[in-house]
């Protein structure tokens, strides 16, 4: 997976729940193949999606689309 696909992907999930959902939930439904999210893809993603992500309980952080 190419990071525009990965990227694309995310920001269309996370517009669909702007609750937001973590990790684990996004990797599920998206059907990654990837254990952690890369960090430097999770920085661009913070630059050019506006990501935001926020712990809740625990280590999960929920990821959102701030728009």
């Amino acid at each position: 997976m190419r990071y525009e696909e990965f990227r694309d992907s995310i920001r269309d999930e996370l517009r669909r729940c702007p609750e937001g959902i973590t990790w684990k939930e996004l990797k599920a439904r998206l059907n990654l193949p990837y254990e952690r999210p890369c960090p430097n893809w999770v920085e661009r993603l913070e630059d050019e999606i506006s990501l935001s992500r926020h712990a809740v309980s625990g280590r999960a952080k929920i990821w959102k689309v701030v728009e």
